[in-house]
């Protein structure tokens, strides 16, 4: 019997999606018409980092690795359930994986042909390989030596980088840009343009702490998907959040000795940042597959349902253009700070109405 999909899923993914999709833009703007402390503590928050230390733009990323984890142990179960053989899920996984690595290099750019200019490592990429490890190991190994794959990947990674600094590093910090071994090793074998010269966010050796973050997705889906009769949906909800909890306390700990990093995706980035997708995935869950107060997730789900297309949509529409169509008169009458809000909500309302049209003729894109 086919499982019952998650409702929460699509509404969590709509959710980080947003902020791909202008949200960010959306806050930046508000924040200017807030008192001036909150406003440049907000509109901080919309941005990445330079190298150490978190935002809450840090986290759309690795939450969305995150979500896809949650979903594998679902859709593995209702592929058993239908008598799907094992190889033919196998070849799917590998095929889902290939087809996001190519979606990436695509978007950033490989149809123009500057061989020499292609960035070949992507986020797109990265979504697949670590989904697609954490996959073909979460249907090999139990559950146990999943945790303890997890624990070595992030105890090695860390081990790695302490005390193996790049050999070019002339005595910087081994968790610097210039000194470490992951750019070292990305400038040798990652081929094309790195996205910051000597480092790229999205190279070869971070992404092996990125398979966790898939892998701690799937532990959250496992637990909510599981039929033990003492596991009420409150208590796993309550195990949600003391794992989120955990996590958030771990990483914090560890980035005294192991900084939190987005760009080298630190042993300490993946536990703070898992903590708190454990800790949202919970709260989204109780509400609206446990609660069933859903009303208010018809906005997100049709961008959670379209995630990958609006992704690379973004790339091949011109929606600001489109926005400034309709808008770009009334805007450019308004005072600065309204036309750039007024502009945030265009450009969101213009990306949001295109999904709701393939909503409403069911036109999907699923890789």
């Amino acid at each position: 019997m086919e499982q019952q999909r998650l409702q929460s899923l699509d509404a969590l993914r709509g959710f980080d999606m947003l902020f791909i999709m202008g949200g960010s833009s959306f806050f930046v703007a508000l924040s200017k018409f807030l008192p001036a402390s909150i406003g440049e503590a907000i509109a901080r928050q919309m941005e990445h980092t330079a190298w150490s230390g978190f935002t809450f733009y840090d986290m759309i990323f690795p939450l969305f690795l995150f979500i896809a984890g949650i979903s594998f142990p679902y859709s593995l179960s209702n592929q058993q359930a239908k008598g799907i053989p094992r190889k033919t899920i196998y070849l799917r996984i590998l095929k889902r994986g290939f087809i996001l690595v190519l979606l990436g290099i695509v978007y950033n750019g490989a149809l123009q042909l500057a061989i020499g200019e292609i960035r070949f490592a992507s986020v797109l990429a990265r979504i697949g390989i670590a989904w697609m490890v954490a996959a073909l190991i979460f249907m090999n190994v139990n559950r146990l030596g999943r945790g303890f794959i997890c624990a070595f990947i992030l105890i090695g990674y860390w081990l790695l980088l302490a005390f193996v600094p790049s050999p070019e590093a002339g005595g910087a910090d081994p968790f610097s840009m210039e000194g470490s071994i992951v750019g070292y090793i990305d400038r040798i074998i990652v081929p094309g343009r790195l996205h910051l010269t000597i480092h790229d966010p999205e190279g070869f050796m971070s992404t092996f702490p990125a398979i966790v973050s898939a892998m701690l997705g799937m532990f959250a889906g496992e637990l909510v998907k599981s039929s033990a009769e003492k596991l009420t949906p409150m208590k796993k909800m309550g195990w949600l959040l003391l794992a989120g909890f955990f996590l958030c306390i771990a990483g914090k700990a560890w980035d005294v000795v192991f900084p939190i990093n987005k760009n080298l995706w630190t042993s300490s980035f993946t536990c703070y940042v898992g903590g708190l997708s454990m800790i949202l995935f919970a709260v989204f869950y109780m509400i609206i597959d446990v609660w069933k107060y859903r009303k208010w997730t018809f906005f997100f789900t049709v961008i959670g349902l379209n995630s990958i297309t609006i992704y690379l949509a973004q790339r091949i529409i011109n929606f600001d253009g489109i926005s400034k169509f309709f808008l770009g008169g009334i805007i450019k009458f308004l005072p600065e700070n309204l036309a750039f809000l007024v502009s945030s909500i265009g450009y969101i309302a213009v990306c949001w109405g295109f999904l709701y049209f393939l909503y409403k003729k069911k036109i999907f894109l699923k890789v």
